[in-house]
């Protein structure tokens, strides 16, 4: 019977004797064959990796040797063979399966290195084609994958080059053997690659079938566990999108600062959203806004990166401070010494880029401030997913871009070309607030920015009520945005008794014409859009 570990050795440690290494994906493949074969251990290859490794002077044995048969069909065919899913599946413990392993003339294999065609990558390149996505199909290394996984008890599986540090650790540690305790984490590995690959696999087929297939299919990777989550005594990681889009926070480069933490993520993520949400409605100016708990408490649209910042601040200085600044072109000197100013204090900002000469000023001021940079792409994300305890909900993405030339004017006096486009910015930010949702804005000299909000209130009232507080005297003559129609005209009355010369809102109330009915005696312009904007 085959001997799984030495004289004297611990029960769950094995002897690596042979390894079987098939990758697509060649870093670091030499040097762990090249260690490998110091502790003794025999190596299987397939093609493109035999190759490699026989061209490093690295002894190999081709798959053909064991299986017998050559690769065919374009190499579809090779590793899909009993002397090889035999030698992987085979039980140590039960002589049965050792016997029929000997029957087919092969012994265990001990290790598999394994990482799969690339999918992921080949379906993101422009030139894709379905037949070329097709052909990026890996079947024979998820098989090796599973059965290895499958019987961790004797064999380790490695599926991605991080791994082999750990692995080589081991096996130096143990004199070429492998505990179980790292075979059974490698094998839960192994698992969720194969989960994520068809994940990836199964979504790029469902479109055009089926919008919201039957299954959701999802594959995430950990990126790094964070501190802890919303609140110290929450655990907490950030995991990526596998395939997603360049241009989010998750892959946003770090140019300075501490560790981010899961509150800066998602306050993080929510700013960029907002000031690209913005720039879609105005691409003719820069956006920036500040957000705290994802609320806007200060956004515009300026000529300048410094007006940008200056007026996104300006919104609600007290509540800036310690918030999480995003703007939409990089920022420059002048931008640098606004946000830098004695008065300001960030966790957070990002930008496309950072200046050279913004990069050292922001660094000089705070030691711990995060700089992100996200570069200069908009990916479009058309659906979103969100928890609740046993399932979860998946939907469009509100992507809808204010379009004035759509919307109705139904009382008061005829709106100018001013007041919508800054009512199209003012509703861009409206859709980022939590619901219920009012906000005062309005232009500002040369921007057009948020002057107060109320948001994440149980009525349209209490939302009407803190705009006008946090809006102050800026209400006379500004505009409020509601992401939902008023159910009763008593908001609108307080907006209107605060000096707001225009109110836009979805319309579709049973008692709109109260409202309606409300603006024209005050002579205040009501526009309706037709577009509900609620966000949970």
């Amino acid at each position: 019977m085959y001997a799984q570990t030495q004289p004297h050795a611990p029960a769950s440690l094995v002897r690596v004797r042979r390894a079987l290494i098939s990758v697509s994906d060649k870093s670091g493949v030499v040097e762990l064959a090249k260690r490998l074969t110091k502790h003794r251990i025999e190596i299987i290859s397939t093609g493109g990796t035999a190759q490699t490794l026989l061209e490093a002077g690295i002894p190999v044995h081709p798959i053909e040797t064991v299986t017998g048969f050559p690769e065919m069909m374009d190499g579809r065919v090779k590793t899909l063979h009993p002397n090889i899913h035999g030698a992987l599946l085979a039980r140590r413990d039960i002589q049965e399966h050792m016997d029929a392993l000997k029957s087919l003339s092969g012994s265990p294999i001990d290790l598999v290195v394994v990482n799969l065609y690339p999918f992921e990558d080949t379906i993101e390149r422009p030139d894709c084609t379905d037949e070329l996505a097709i052909e990026n199909i890996d079947i024979g290394g998820p098989s090796m994958i599973r059965s290895a996984a499958k019987n961790h008890a004797s064999v380790a599986v490695l599926t991605m080059p991080s791994q082999y540090d750990s692995l080589l650790h081991a096996l130096d540690e143990h004199d070429g053997h492998t505990s179980l305790e790292l075979r059974r984490a490698l094998a839960a590995q192994a698992f969720a690659r194969t989960a994520a690959y068809d994940a990836e696999i199964a979504t790029y087929m469902h479109p055009g079938i089926d919008e919201f297939p039957h299954t959701v299919a999802n594959g995430y990777t950990r990126v790094n566990e964070l501190r802890y989550g919303e609140n110290p005594h929450q655990r907490a990681a950030l995991y990526a999108k596998n395939s997603a889009p360049s241009g989010t926070i998750v892959d946003a480069q770090q140019l300075h600062g501490k560790e981010l933490s899961f509150n800066n993520l998602n306050d993080a993520s929510a700013a960029l959203e907002l000031v690209r949400a913005m720039h879609r409605a105005d691409r003719n100016h820069v956006s920036a806004c500040v957000v705290k708990h994802t609320n806007p408490c200060g956004a515009a649209t300026a000529p300048t990166v410094r007006e940008a910042i200056d007026s996104a601040i300006a919104g609600d200085p007290l509540a800036a401070f310690g918030g999480i600044l995003a703007i939409t072109t990089p920022i420059d000197k002048a931008g640098a010494l606004r946000i830098a100013d004695d008065s300001t204090f960030f966790e957070v900002i990002i930008a496309p880029s950072f200046k050279p000469d913004a990069l050292e000023i922001l660094k000089e001021r705070w030691k711990n401030v995060r700089l992100l940079a996200v570069g200069d792409k908009d990916p479009v994300i058309e659906r979103e997913l969100k928890w609740i305890p046993g399932g979860v909900l998946v939907q469009e993405r509100d992507l809808v871009i204010p379009d004035p030339d759509s919307w109705t004017h139904s009382a008061g006096p005829k709106p100018d070309q001013s007041t919508l486009r800054a009512g199209a910015i003012l509703e861009s930010i409206c859709a980022k607030l939590s619901s219920n949702a009012v906000l005062i804005g309005g232009t500002d000299n040369t921007a057009v920015r948020l002057f107060g909000a109320g948001a994440g209130q149980m009525d349209r009232v209490a939302s009407c009520l803190g705009a006008v507080r946090k809006a102050g005297e800026h209400a006379r003559g500004a505009i409020a945005v509601s992401d939902a129609f008023f159910p009763f005209p008593d908001g609108p009355e307080i907006l209107i008794n605060a000096g707001v010369s225009t109110i836009i809102h979805p319309g579709g109330s049973k008692r709109d014409d109260e409202t309606f009915e409300l603006c024209n005696r005050h002579n205040v312009t009501c526009l309706t859009t037709g577009v509900r904007h609620f966000r949970h």
